[in-house]
């Protein structure tokens, strides 16, 4: 009978944790419409496990943006770096990466890892998206890694990103559930159109995916964009 109860206990215990998780997920999600609440610094090692590793490996975001040597890459969003590195080793030398966090302790673990990596193309920023105040036409890629949700103007940090990029490059959006910011497919199509990118790839499954976009490089391309956006001729 005592261990039944123990048993009984224990289970109620659990499901209570797991309704007070749910809980928390919901209210920050909802928080983070009205203001930006991004995962704090310390909680870094809920962004490096072996199921985020898992998913990144499957995703292989930064595999499927034709990297190149010389190339600027901004990591807007940048956390410790998880990506940040990878992206670094595949430009090379002659390129760059543009680490962007607004969280001071989110920078500086990456800036250790990126003295113990021996990379000189990181370049770590304080800053938020949609300020407004990124070089206009001067990257290649933008990585936008399991960050959209936690900007409550994300209507203006997609624009800001579209006007950063050159004409021809791409962003990678990533989502994965169950991040309490999580964004679903159509809403991230939906933001990144109206911004006038262009979807060209996506990778994965509700839960988890990957969404390719390209800023049209010609007049003609963004017009067709606008025109396919408002649905007529």
């Amino acid at each position: 009978m005592h261990d039944r109860e123990s048993s009984v206990n224990t289970l109620w215990i659990i499901i209570l944790i797991l309704l007070s998780l749910v809980a928390g997920s919901l209210w920050w999600r909802r928080a983070s419409r009205r203001r930006c609440l991004p995962c704090p610094a310390w909680m870094a090692v809920l962004l490096e496990n072996p199921y985020m590793d898992a998913v990144n490996w499957w995703l292989r975001s930064v595999d499927r943006l034709d990297l190149q040597p010389g190339m600027r890459v901004l990591d807007a969003g940048c956390g410790p770096g998880r990506l940040t590195i990878p992206a670094a080793r595949i430009v090379g030398p002659a390129g760059e990466v543009v680490a962007l966090d607004i969280q001071p302790g989110m920078l500086r673990k990456l800036e250790r890892r990126v003295a113990a990596s021996g990379l000189t193309n990181i370049r770590t920023v304080l800053r938020g998206i949609g300020e407004g105040k990124l070089e206009r036409d001067a990257f290649d890629r933008v990585l936008l890694i399991t960050v959209l949700g936690e900007i409550p103007d994300q209507e203006a940090a997609m624009r800001e990103i579209y006007a950063a990029l050159k004409p021809g490059g791409i962003l990678c959006v990533q989502e994965i559930f169950p991040d309490p910011h999580y964004q679903s497919r159509a809403a991230v199509r939906r933001i990144s159109e109206s911004a006038g990118f262009r979807p060209i790839q996506q990778f994965g499954n509700r839960l988890a995916f990957a969404m390719n976009f390209v800023k049209p490089d010609s007049v003609a391309d963004e017009q067709d964009v606008v025109t396919n956006r408002s649905g007529t001729a």
